[in-house]
């Protein structure tokens, strides 16, 4: 699907830098979602950075993930410098 994340890098404060498959690259932000108690072990910065992809999800290794639909609808694009 086009949202399917092709790479994925944990950034300092909970954030996470984005690659979709669809060449759309973005931020995406995970504070807002660490209340959430599904998620309380990404609350460890340590276990955060071990952040991967699975079948086009972002998943850490006890089974968290973001919904697709979740990360593309608060992905924030990042602007792309054109080659010199």
């Amino acid at each position: 699907m086009h949202w399917d994340v092709n790479k994925v890098r944990a950034l300092p404060d909970f954030v996470l830098a984005v690659e979709l498959k669809d060449g759309r690259t973005g931020i995406f932000d995970v504070k807002p979602f660490l209340q959430h108690p599904s998620l309380a072990r990404l609350r460890d910065p340590a276990y955060f950075r071990q952040v991967g992809i699975q079948w086009g999800a972002l998943t850490w290794p006890e089974q968290e993930d973001i919904a697709p639909d979740t990360l593309e609808a608060h992905l924030q694009p990042l602007a792309i410098a054109a080659p010199a």
